[in-house]
């Protein structure tokens, strides 16, 4: 093994030379002296993105302009838009609770109409913050909560005819 070993030294012309007195000294100070550089540029880095981080959400606050909703132009308001958004999603449970094969084509039409109508309440909440508390632009609004009920309503409407399909033949007689 160790004829070996000797050989393999001597074919590849291994420099078996020792180093230098105080080359190991010599190699850890340079070591040390890139660490250091290197730990003292990333502190600076890291301080001047901090500031710009905190510079951009300053003026990115400061900039924004705050949206109006329907809840905002009034208490009455407020009260109307919690009444029909906690009725809206107790429908949108109900319908869920329905969900089957049956009935998954009906529901997903819905809630696209669902989110068209979302869509364009957007546009009348920009419409709100630009133009001020127009009465047209309230009514818009109302209407708009208005249409999602009555879609949600024709759902669980067919939903039910569906699942019970006498259940609606008994309502029209009565």
């Amino acid at each position: 093994m160790k004829d070996k070993l000797n050989q393999f030294f001597s074919d590849n012309n291994v420099d078996l030379v020792k180093p230098h007195s105080g080359h190991l000294k010599r190699f850890e100070q340079k070591l040390n002296a890139s660490k250091k550089h290197q730990k003292t540029s990333w502190k600076w880095l890291r301080i001047a993105a901090s500031v710009i981080l905190i510079l951009g959400f300053w003026l990115g606050s400061k900039h924004q302009k705050k949206q109006i909703d329907l809840a905002d132009v009034s208490p009455k308001m407020e009260e109307v838009q919690d009444y029909f958004v906690s009725t809206i999603n107790q429908e949108l449970k109900t319908i869920e609770k329905k969900r089957n094969l049956e009935t998954e084509t009906i529901i997903e039409n819905a809630l696209d109409e669902l989110e068209e109508l979302e869509d364009s309440y957007k546009v009348f909440i920009k419409e709100l913050t630009k133009n001020g508390k127009q009465k047209r632009i309230i009514s818009a609004m109302i209407k708009n909560y208005q249409r999602r009920l009555d879609i949600l309503e024709r759902t669980l409407k067919q939903i039910n005819q569906i699942k019970n399909p006498k259940f609606l033949e008994d309502e029209i007689y009565i």
